[in-house]
């Protein structure tokens, strides 16, 4: 079985049975996947860890910050809407915030978070904060400097993430999190929606307690037309988009299927998820 982010609960895998020997997903991450489960029915799962899709969400983060950052969304809609007028004062709408000279935090600083770092280091920003596990030396090359989430929160002017969602990161950016941020802040999310409290991140986006957001995920996913967030001109919402280039899917599309193949070959699977 081949599938893209569908869930993969007991119920897919109880239907299969006894036949279903491997279930292959066309994805990096696995949370849409009860994992635990795949040991009870002795169904292995495969999943597609490209490094192709880490450089395309990377690019992604940044490309979403910049949008937020320089109000671009909401420059090219008040052009479109007769908001550009020939008086230069009456224009203050279109500016933003930029990136040099300003302190950036990315927490969660594997592969996607570096090479974030990375791309941004370009901007020349006063300082890139990050917070991790532990502190990582490919951080310390490029001059990132490892501190803990509290202090990250409190000090920076973009706040990116970047980290794995877990049981233990779930609500990780809860509402006394949200609360430390800086009122200039940007809050920029391209890993999921379940690291955050959505409606303290809505409210202080309301209130102006933080500056904008850039939200390639939310939950749930889609949001509603009706969710308070596709109301603000401070948020931008993109539909998961962070891997979705032409070739990231063709190879990603392609892993699944060598996942499938091997197994039924009897061979090694090119990648599969560890149960």
């Amino acid at each position: 079985m081949m599938i893209g982010p569908l869930r993969v609960d007991e119920d897919v895998l109880a239907a299969g049975v006894p036949s279903l020997r491997v279930v292959s997903t066309a994805s990096v991450g696995v949370d849409h996947v009860e994992v635990e489960i795949f040991k009870k029915y002795n169904v292995r799962l495969g999943y597609a860890p490209h490094v192709s899709n880490l450089e395309a969400t990377a690019e992604l983060t940044v490309a979403l910050l910049l949008a937020v950052s320089r109000r671009i969304v909401e420059a090219s809609n008040g052009v479109k809407s007769g908001g550009w007028t020939p008086d230069l004062l009456a224009n203050h709408w279109v500016k933003g915030q930029g990136l040099y000279d300003s302190t950036i935090g990315i927490i969660g600083y594997g592969r996607i978070g570096h090479s974030v770092a990375v791309k941004l280091k370009s901007f020349s920003p006063k300082q890139i904060l990050y917070y991790s596990r532990k502190e990582k030396p490919n951080g310390a090359e490029i001059g990132a400097v490892f501190t803990d989430l509290d202090t990250l929160l409190q000090t920076c002017d973009f706040i990116i993430l970047t980290i794995l969602a877990t049981p233990e990161t779930k609500g990780l950016i809860s509402r006394e999190k949200i609360s430390l941020m800086k009122r200039n802040a940007i809050f920029i999310n391209t890993a999921r929606g379940v690291l955050v409290d959505q409606d303290a991140l809505t409210e202080a986006l309301q209130q102006g307690k933080i500056l904008g957001a850039g939200l390639d995920v939310t939950c749930p996913e889609p949001l509603p037309l009706d969710h308070p967030l596709h109301t603000l001109k401070n948020c931008v919402i993109l539909p998961h988009m962070g891997d979705a280039t032409s070739k990231g899917t063709e190879e990603k599309n392609c892993q699944a299927a060598k996942n499938i193949i091997a197994v039924w070959k009897g061979a090694p699977m090119p990648a599969e998820y560890p149960l």
